[in-house]
Order: structure tokens, then C-alpha cells, then sequence
């Protein structure tokens, strides 16, 4: 009986590793670069100006701001030996609070930015999501991978059928 137990899983052990061998032939897998799709991908230009206009209006009026500033830091240099004490502390108050101001403005636009730019960058990460599961679907891959891949052959790059599914090429 014990031979004919080690002969059993002998004969499991040995399908089982000719059934590991034999299915990863029929595996079809692919490989996209999201970095060089992040890069690429028309939806990324397109975000970026649309970005642009949306905080332009802004970017000009701190751009306004610190020249204000800058103008009035020249003046108080200019005339700063010439005006009384009180005045001379008027202005570097007025400055000063000029600064303040100007720093919250430019750290509330850095951060609703960065909002915006997290709110497209989750919008095309889904599009190129469904351009991965399109091109998989399409043309029969059983795993497409991104991220996280050491090496990967230009056989499996499947990179510029999804910029194509995007609308790049």
C-alpha cells in the first residue's frame, strides 16, 4: 500500500508540473508603460492647457501682486532716510502684510492646483484603463501588466496600441 501511495502522488505531482509547463503557452500577456503613456497620451497635453486657462487669471494677479510688492520695497528704499519714523513703519507694515497676503494667495493656488491636477490625473488614469481593457479585450490577452515590472520585451509592449486606442497615433 505504500508504494502504491507514493506511486499516486508521484503521478499528481508529475501532471500537475506538465500542466504547469504546458499552460503557460497558451498565456497571451502584455505590457503597458504608463509613465510613457502619462507622457503621450493627447488627454495629458490637452489637460495641462485646459489647467493653464483654468489658473491663468490667478498666476497673473499674484505675478501682479509681487510687483506691487517689489515696486513698494524700492520705494521704501529710495525714501526710506527721508520719511519720518512712523511713516517708514507704515509702509514696512503695509509691506509686510502685503507679503502675508501674497504668500496665502500663492499657497491656496499651489493647492487648489494640485487638487485639480489629482481630479485629471484620476480622470485619464480611468481612460487608460478602459484603452488597456479595450486593447486586451480586442486582440485576446489573458494578463496585461504596468508598474511594478522588471523586465519586459518589446514582444509584450503593448504601450503604443493603447496610445493608439487614445487617440495618439
Amino acid at each position: 500500500m505504500n508504494k502504491l501511495l507514493k506511486f499516486l502522488l508521484a503521478s499528481c505531482f508529475s501532471l500537475a508540473a506538465i500542466t504547469a509547463t504546458a499552460a503557460p503557452a497558451d498565456l497571451k500577456v502584455g505590457y503597458v508603460q504608463v509613465d510613457k503613456i502619462l507622457q503621450e497620451a493627447p488627454q495629458t497635453i490637452e489637460s495641462g492647457k485646459k489647467l493653464e486657462a483654468e489658473f491663468k487669471p490667478r498666476t497673473q494677479e499674484l505675478e501682479r501682486m509681487q510687483k506691487q510688492i517689489q515696486d513698494q520695497q524700492a520705494a521704501l528704499d529710495k525714501d526710506g532716510l527721508t520719511l519720518s519714523e512712523t511713516d517708514r513703519r507704515n509702509r514696512e507694515r503695509d509691506i509686510a502684510n502685503n507679503n502675508l497676503e501674497f504668500q496665502r494667495k500663492q499657497r491656496e493656488l499651489r493647492e487648489d492646483i494640485n487638487l485639480r491636477k489629482n481630479e485629471e490625473l484620476s480622470s485619464l488614469q480611468d481612460r487608460i484603463n478602459k484603452a488597456v481593457t479595450s486593447v486586451a479585450e480586442s486582440e485576446g490577452y489573458d494578463l496585461v501588466v504596468y508598474g511594478g515590472v522588471a523586465y519586459a520585451s518589446k514582444k509584450v509592449d503593448i504601450t503604443d496600441k493603447v496610445l493608439k486606442a487614445l487617440g495618439k497615433k
